[in-house]
């Protein structure tokens, strides 16, 4: 880990910044007296709760504020520009060239209409950095750089034909086109899987060393942070709690809170035995599945009983949210079969009855492409309210209440308001709640806390954890986080290139995998250690095959 800045110029000094979001009851204080500096070449992670300030204060850093804020007092100084006050054709003139961003979902970001390569050079030809043909040459570079396969040929691919740890590392590829100052990173690596993640991760490092670009590394993974950092700064409600080095805060965080964060990853449920000839809930059955031509899964059979959670892992690609649509019928397989409480379910949703779609539900990775942002929080929940249960007006209307209080938040705050208005972690558990609104007797969860701080992840996985219990739920976890895998699984169930390698207790596979697979996920997983990565990256990469 380097040490920079103390010596340096600060690139972006933000002072006292006080940013309000407007609401159903007014204006609301999103950053709340908040100071920071930045030097050339240093990174600053940005850790905190949800609804912390995180993204708020790392837009604020480009001079931009989303529909609803504003900036009421405060400066934000760029290379001795205040970009509260200047004009906004000056900010427009930094954004993409001096300051770039990248986003927390690459695929909800990019344009699927067009080529990746089309979009990587919109920047710098169109802030007249370079020709076209430069942009070309040099996207081709940063593909290398970023270690994205086929350098020369995989800009010519739309986003949805390739994965999504590609995607991200494209994405990253497209924020250096301009070769800016300052880079905010805003969650880049939530969705990814763990040994995706390591690729990432090293990744954007090199090229921000490479480049001497300042960047703020905005996450909830502590353990990323650790990797990423030179300095780590702590929101609470859009309020400095303390800053310090790396290495101190990890060592020794001052605050009651910080340490709650460190502290955070002590959650565990009690394990749930599947009983001895009970039938499962939800089964597959020698599955084989595909897109066309391309096959995804090859032979996948495994049981989920009531009351169990099952966690299903393995890097992008192996298979797990295409065993997740067979099950909810949304892939029709072109072999084999899904059985739910013992009785073969139709290979089609549109076939299945109401009752069959009301038991089985799913919880969805990405919020942000999963709720229609045109309807309220109201509407998202009470459509299944509805449909599935038959409640109407009053008694609708205590239903989603009840709902909300149950996934901690407050309906007379939440209840009208849209998608767009929420963070990340919100809308996260108007999915969860969704779901819950059917009553539903089996849940795919898939990476349903991703996108969550680990305060609030601890939250909703002890909420699960109620409700299932509560419920006598199965839940199918789909995850690249090992650690909650740990936490919370009964039984896991490894998938690699679209087969099953190795499945059974929790306890048992993470003790003593018999699979070189699974030792080499258990491997990838961060540690609270600013030198894991490096020593990671240096270490053998072969893949077991």
């Amino acid at each position: 880990m380097k040490t920079v800045g103390k010596d340096r110029p600060p690139l972006l000094t933000i002072r006292d910044l006080r940013i309000e979001g407007k609401s159903t009851n007014g204006w609301t204080r999103l950053v709340d007296g908040v100071d920071l500096d930045l030097a050339r070449g240093e990174v600053l992670g940005l850790i905190g709760e949800s609804g912390a300030g995180k993204s708020t204060l790392g837009l604020a850093a480009m001079g931009f504020t989303r529909d609803g804020c504003r900036i009421t007092s405060g400066s934000i100084g760029f290379d001795g520009i205040d970009l509260a006050r200047c004009g906004e054709h000056v900010r427009r003139d930094f954004r993409g060239k001096r300051i770039a961003y990248v986003a927390q979902s690459a695929a909800a970001s990019f344009n699927p209409a067009h080529k990746l390569i089309d979009q990587h050079c919109e920047a710098p030809v169109v802030k007249k950095v370079m020709p076209r043909a430069k942009a070309e040459a040099e996207a081709v570079e940063l593909y290398r750089k970023m270690r994205l396969p086929q350098p020369e040929g995989i800009g010519f691919r739309y986003p949805h034909q390739v994965s999504g740890g590609q995607l991200q590392r494209a994405m990253t590829a497209m924020a250096m086109a301009c070769k800016p100052d300052l880079i905010i990173f805003d969650e880049p690596t939530t969705a990814l899987d763990v040994t995706t993640q390591i690729e990432v991760l090293a990744s954007i490092r090199d090229i921000v060393e490479q480049f001497g670009t300042a960047a703020i590394y905005i996450s909830h993974d502590l353990a990323v942070v650790a990797q990423m950092a030179d300095r780590i700064m702590v929101l609470k409600n859009g309020r400095t709690v303390e800053t310090a080095e790396t290495r101190t805060m990890l060592s020794a965080p001052q605050e009651e809170y910080t340490k709650s964060l460190w502290a955070v990853r002590s959650l565990e449920r009690p394990r749930q035995e599947r009983g001895t000839g009970a039938r499962p809930v939800m089964s597959l059955k020698n599955v084989d599945a595909g897109y066309g031509a391309a096959k995804v899964l090859e032979d996948v059979s495994f049981d989920i009983h009531c009351g169990q959670t099952v966690a299903v892992v393995g890097e992008s690609g192996s298979g797990k949210s295409t065993a997740a649509r067979v099950i909810s019928g949304i892939l029709k397989p072109s072999r084999g079969e899904v059985l739910f409480e013992g009785r073969k379910l139709p290979a089609d949703y549109l076939s299945r009855s109401r009752e069959d779609l009301r038991h089985v539900q799913m919880i969805y990775q990405m919020p942000d492409t999963a709720l229609n942002p045109r309807q309220s929080i109201r509407d998202i929940i009470g459509r299944p309210v509805e449909f599935y249960l038959g409640l109407k007006g009053r008694e609708k209307e205590q239903r989603i209440r009840a709902l909300l209080e149950q996934i901690e938040l407050d309906p007379a705050i939440y209840m009208d308001r849209r998608p767009t208005e929420l963070s990340g972690g919100q809308k996260q558990r108007i999915g969860i709640a969704r779901a819950l609104a059917a009553e539903p007797k089996f849940i795919i969860c898939d990476e349903v806390t991703s996108a969550l701080d680990q305060l609030v992840a601890a939250g909703i996985l002890a909420l699960l954890a109620r409700v299932q219990k509560e419920r006598d739920l199965a839940l199918m976890f789909i995850t690249h986080d090992l650690a909650t895998v740990k936490a919370v699984a009964d039984e896991v169930v490894v998938m690699q290139h679209g087969r099953v390698v190795e499945t059974g207790a929790v306890e048992t596979v993470f003790a003593n995998p018999a699979h070189a697979y699974t030792t080499h996920l258990l491997q990838s997983v961060p540690e609270m250690d600013p030198d894991w990565l490096t020593r990671r990256t240096m270490s053998n990469r072969a893949v077991p095959a």
